[in-house]
């Protein structure tokens, strides 16, 4: 049985430092740990200044505010659950987040959509058991500007089959999720020094 989700999770850096936001209790809904979220912003710090940044399965909107706060540009929520995405336009007014839209919407369905946007920075994390990730990144493609980096959290044993265009940049794992930040082509070749760099993330009991 999968643990209950905590009541908030807090932003971790940035203007909006401290910024707590709710975690209602729903099924599937799996914000990313403190620690997993600190490991993937050190790494994309250099490059989410003036990024335009989609968070495709919004859920809580941890990884999406936390980008705002560090100074994305602008930061797309797409959310399937209109009272969860409710609760994401809440924090946005609440936290004066100006910068958040949040679309109410299907993500495989909202991708069909013709682009009218390309996106430097996309966070694949959707629900654990519904097994979208192959479905959602084959149909990512026309939404991605040249050279995008696109962050993808699964189960520790879930390997999922990703376009050959996305080259692997960094990776983790704890004990429960593997994570991995790529980057799409079209843009400078990733530091080979840091190129799959595995990185265990202790998780306390």
């Amino acid at each position: 049985m999968n643990p209950r989700p905590p009541g908030t999770v807090r932003i971790i850096a940035g203007q909006l430092r401290g910024s707590k936001l709710p975690v209602p209790d729903r099924p599937g809904l799996r914000p990313t740990s403190d620690r997993v979220r600190e490991t993937l912003f050190n790494w994309l710090q250099p490059k989410l200044p003036g990024a335009r940044v989609l968070d495709l399965f919004a859920g809580t909107g941890a990884l999406g505010f936390e980008a705002a706060s560090r100074g994305a540009a602008t930061v797309r929520l797409v959310e399937r659950d209109p009272g969860l995405a409710q609760a994401l336009r809440d924090s946005a007014t609440r936290l004066k987040a100006t910068r958040v839209a949040v679309d109410t919407a299907d993500a495989l369905a909202w991708l069909r959509r013709s682009p009218d946007q390309a996106f430097d920075l996309v966070f694949l994390d959707p629900p654990f058991e519904a097994g979208l990730w192959e479905s959602a990144a084959a149909a990512l493609g026309p939404w991605l500007a040249p050279g995008a980096w696109i962050y993808v959290e699964t189960p520790q044993n879930v390997a999922p089959s990703l376009p050959p265009g996305w080259l692997p940049h960094r990776e983790g794992r704890t004990r429960e999720v593997r994570y991995a930040l790529l980057r799409a082509e079209g843009g400078p070749a990733p530091d080979s020094a840091a190129t799959l760099q595995a990185e265990s993330t202790p998780q306390g009991d």
